[in-house]
């Protein structure tokens, strides 16, 4: 389906208006002002703002170096290639190279122009900054992606949940129908939100921390373990007293999924099952011990899926750019 999407309507408005304002005030080439708001409208505020810092600079840079070479060796086709030589790799060193169009475009100007004149760098000047300008007027709203973060942390807890749910079912029962899919969708859901945190970091200026980003990383770090429980829960096939202990704190916890911080509740419960653990009878067969090893790895597991949780701060930075 045909869709128009805000950055596209961002970049025509932005293009439209830094035309307008350079014909308006009747500046030489001023098709280049929009040519500038196009490439420097980004995704988000940050990028914007680093590539128009990197597109001024660039062509700033360019203009000294066209008024030495072109003043030197006069407007010819030879000194645009030899003024190429020489500034291009100039900005891969500043590491400045995504500005090279840019500076292409004032650079061209002053090689048709044949002379470098105050007036022209002035004509230079303001279509760099208007094309800037236009372009960082237009980033300032940014559409926000609180919402879906918000959304993708809810659907990330239910999976979470159910896959809690879902283990408790196979230890107590020794058997299930689950086919897991919920861990492969958590895994795409992860890699997902944490690049809509990014982006969401990213449209705040002055923000160093997000809570988002943050709570996502953990969730990470908590699957990974959830994908080493699966060979310990389905290696117990010995149904035990421990087993059924072990269930139903694993489905309390599936019940206890949310962002608030509860894991030290949890790690105290799961102390007290570890004591209880040591007052039972020891292992009458091997196929129990093998059993019961499992579960007590099993154990360490959850907790360390707990310890991860308890370390996560529910503190959210933020400045006033927002």
């Amino acid at each position: 389906m045909f869709r128009i999407g805000y950055r596209t309507i961002k970049t025509a408005l932005g293009a439209s208006l830094a035309i307008a304002i350079a014909q308006f005030l009747q500046l030489d080439y001023f098709a280049s002002a929009a040519i500038i708001a196009i490439l420097c409208v980004q995704k988000t505020r940050r990028s914007s703002l680093s590539m128009s810092w990197i597109r001024f600079a660039a062509a700033i840079i360019g203009m000294v170096y066209a008024a030495v070479i072109f003043e030197l060796l006069g407007y010819h086709f030879f000194s645009l290639g030899v003024f190429l030589l020489l500034f291009i790799p100039t900005m891969v060193a500043l590491r400045l190279q995504v500005g090279i169009v840019t500076s292409a475009v004032i650079i061209l100007h002053i090689y048709s122009y044949g002379a470098i004149t105050a007036a022209l760098i002035a004509n230079e000047l303001a279509l760099i900054i208007i094309g800037v300008g236009c372009a960082l007027l237009m980033n300032i709203y940014m559409p926000s992606v609180e919402n879906d973060l918000s959304n993708m942390q809810n659907r990330l807890e239910e999976l979470y949940s159910k896959i809690f749910h879902e283990f408790a079912v196979y230890i107590k029962n020794g058997e299930s129908s689950w086919d897991g899919r919920e861990i492969t969708e958590a895994a795409d859901l992860l890699q997902s939100a944490k690049n809509t945190a990014i982006q969401n970091l990213d449209n705040h200026i002055l923000r160093y921390e997000d809570q988002y980003y943050h709570y996502f990383k953990m969730r990470e770090k908590q699957l990974d373990i959830i994908e080493r429980m699966m060979p310990l829960i389905t290696s117990i096939d010995l149904q035990l007293k421990q087993g059924e202990m072990i269930s139903d704190f694993i489905e309390r916890l599936s019940v206890g999924v949310n962002p608030k911080n509860t894991a030290f509740i949890f790690i105290n419960q799961l102390e007290e099952l570890r004591d209880m653990f040591k007052e039972m009878p020891l292992p009458e067969s091997r196929q129990e011990f093998e059993a019961r090893a499992a579960m007590l790895q099993l154990v360490q597991e959850i907790e360390q899926y707990l310890l991860i949780k308890r370390q996560f701060k529910t503190v959210k930075n933020y400045s006033l750019l927002r």
